[in-house]
This record gives C-alpha cells, structure tokens and sequence, in this order.
C-alpha cells in the first residue's frame, strides 16, 4: 500500500517523518516535549519545517472524518485547532500495517486542563475552566454541532484576560447539523456533566483539588453557566411598544457577552401595544472581530474587550472622539499596545501572549497606582512588571522537559 498524504495546503516537510514507526516509538529527536494529559489515542508532539505539530494515530477512516469535521468547524470561526493532514496507507518495515494519523498544528500558549490547574494554583481554577468550556459549547451549539463527547480533556485553554478560552481539539465522535434539538444539547450537557465529574475525581485524588471540593457539585456548574448564557443569546423578550430602546439595550448586552446579533426578529401584537424580539443570528466573537477590523491584532474575545477599554480610555484622554476611528486606533497601537509588548526581553516573550502581558500590564499599573496613591504611568507600570512580575510566571509558549509520571497521557486531538 502506498503512503498517501491528504493536506490542506502543501507541505512536504511531511514527508520526512518515520510514518513507518508506530507512533509511540517515534525518535526524541523529531519530537517536540509538551503538557501532557490524557488521550484514549497515542499522541506526539512532532517538529516539522519549524512548526509543533500534534499527530494522533487513529483508524483511517475516523482520522479523514476528523480531519473534514475540524476544516468545516474552522470555517465557521469556531475555537478549535487547525487541521494539518491526514497520512494513510502507513505500514512497517515488515509490511504489517499501521494505523493512520491526523496532524494539527499545536495551539500556541494553551495547555490541557492538568497543567493549567497545576500552574494556576487558584482554588477557583477548575470553575472557570468549566465556565470556558461551557462557553465553547454553547459556540458549537449555535452553529448546530453535536459534539458527542464534552470534557475538560477534549480541549485546550489558554489563557484569555485573566480569564480561560477554551478550544475544541477532538472532533472524532461530533456532528454537524443545520440546528441542535433541545434533547441532542441536553444530551451533550449531560455527557460532558458526567466526564467532568469524573476528571475532577481524578484530579482531587492527586491532591490537585482542595479536598472540600465536591466533583459532582462544582460539575453541575457547566449546566448552570450554559444555560443562563443560552437564555440570554436565545430567548424571546416582549414588552411595551413604547420601550423601543429595549431592542437596543438587548443588542449591546448580547455584544457584552461577546456574541454579535447579525439579525433579530421583531414583532407586534395586533394593536401595536407590545412587542417581542428574539435574536435569530449569532454568532461569537464580537470584540475580537471589532479589534481585528481597527488594529489588525488576533487575540482572545476577553482581551480584545480589555484591549478595546484601553482604546476607548486612550480616545478620550487624546480628546480624539470625533477622529478617524481607525486612525486612533492605529496611533494607540504604535504608542501605547506596541511599546509594552516590545518591551519584554525576548528571553521570557514565550511566557504569555503579548495581549495577555498587555493585560496584565494594565492590573499592574491599577494596583501600582492604589498601592502608590498616584496614577503611574504605564511606562512605569511596564519597567515594574517585567522585572517583578513576568519573571515569575511558567513560561506556556516554549518547550519543556518531558512528563515522566507512568499514568500520564498524551493529550491534544
């Protein structure tokens, strides 16, 4: 059988690999070490042509499903990692032959659940992990995908304005469908109510939880957030007519949550007295898109939010309102955004994201300014921060050592 590679855009550094060795006795010299966690597949993290790529050994037929419902999801906007290829028709030195593998590239500064708990170290970190990922699967719910199997160990977080963005990394039991019923999301509520449940054991039996922690308690929060984030994107509102401005309010507590309303439907009653609305498209991702159209900048939905204040705060202390909205934003940039991130010493650029150290640039300029009873300047602000504070955070970007620890598992896809 010969060696067929399908991707989605030519690569054929790919080509080098030793797709004639089972995965799991891949050379250390093509491997990339990275947070490990659990996987029912063999994982590897391999260093192709510059780039981590991730690559799970799995039957053909479920890596070539996974691999078009991963570029359809992409398409969609929605928070997952990006599809690289599939190799088929893989086999050993002796003929006998292998499995497949789906590759996807390896989202920089995110980490599986385990690790960002473990470096975290806040006794709130795995409530708001479960709040990402309950934000994401209301994401993919809207867009009409059934996941099939919600857990913490299905995705990545990173870090997102002090907050957790969780990303979609295995797609191999999901569908896509024109609409969810109510029953198919309930269903996925309570697949992933269950699995959390019990990675919250696992995890409070390493001693990584506090011990008052209730697994099954602190799971149910996943079906309380989604549903009060799904009343608030989806429910139908009636009132007075005469309260008009209501239609508006409702819009821009839609574009708090991050979700942009693309069309809403509105009605009266008969004699005009009351009327209803109700979103019909929305979509996620209102701040980073709005930032993206000013500055260019891809960051995260709460860091654009925070990102988008600062421009705001930035506007009014110019005395530039009434300005060319994309010109201000282009001077914030190059003297404010810029500035901050390029004065990280390179040696510890790989620690966070540039618009996460912008933001917490910013909590430390707040908390300087409380502490000192006057406003610092966030130059000050940034000469403080990078010799007190960055210094000390794990670095969630580079390489590090390998995880030795017999029960752990590779987990990305």
């Amino acid at each position: 059988m010969a060696l067929d590679i399908k991707a989605s855009r030519p690569y054929p550094a790919l080509f080098s690999l030793p797709w004639s060795t089972p995965l799991e006795e891949w050379p250390a010299d093509r491997l990339a070490a990275l947070p490990r966690g659990i996987s029912r597949h063999i994982v590897r993290f391999a260093r192709v042509d510059g780039r981590v790529l991730a690559v799970k050994e799995i039957k053909s037929d479920i890596a070539l499903r996974e691999y078009n419902m991963l570029k359809q999801l992409r398409r969609l906007h929605l928070p997952c990692v990006e599809a690289i290829a599939v190799v088929t028709g893989r086999t050993a030195p002796d003929g006998s032959p292998l499995d497949a593998c789906l590759l996807t590239r390896h989202l920089q500064f995110s980490m599986p659940y385990r690790a960002m708990i473990s470096q975290t170290l806040r006794p709130d970190a795995a409530t708001r992990l479960i709040d990402a990922l309950a934000v994401l699967l209301v994401k993919v719910h809207l867009v009409g995908f059934w996941w099939g199997d919600v857990s913490l160990s299905n995705a990545l977080f990173r870090r997102d304005a002090g907050e957790f963005a969780a990303y979609l990394v295995d797609a191999e039991t999901g569908e896509l469908r024109d609409q969810l019923s109510d029953g198919q999301r309930e269903h996925d509520l309570d697949i992933a109510r269950v699995n959390i449940a019990g990675e919250l054991m696992d995890l409070q039996a390493g001693g990584m939880l506090p011990e008052d922690m209730d697994p099954i308690e602190v799971s149910n929060t996943i079906v309380e957030r989604y549903h009060e984030l799904w009343r608030a994107i989806t429910d139908t509102e009636r009132f007075d007519a005469s309260e008009a401005w209501r239609v508006e309010e409702r819009i821009r507590a839609l574009n708090e949550l991050g979700f942009d309303v693309g069309e809403l439907d509105i009605t009266t009653d008969i004699d005009g007295t009351t009327m209803q609305i109700k979103p019909q498209i929305v979509e996620a991702g209102y701040h980073s898109r709005r930032l993206r159209h000013l500055t260019g900048l891809e960051v995260g939905e709460n860091q654009a939010r925070r990102l988008l204040n600062d421009l705001v705060s930035f506007t009014a202390s110019k005395n530039r309102q009434n300005d060319d909205e994309e010109a201000v934003a282009r001077d914030w940039l190059a003297t404010i955004y810029e500035p901050v991130t390029r004065s990280v010493p390179p040696e510890m650029r790989g620690k966070l994201e540039p618009a996460e150290i912008f933001h917490e640039v910013l909590e430390h300029r707040w908390y300087m300014s409380e502490r000192q009873r006057h406003d610092v300047t966030i130059e000050q602000a940034v000469v403080d921060y990078v010799k007190h504070i960055l210094p000390t955070k794990p670095d969630e970007k580079n390489v590090i050592a390998p995880d030795t620890t017999p029960m752990q598992m590779d987990l990305n896809p």
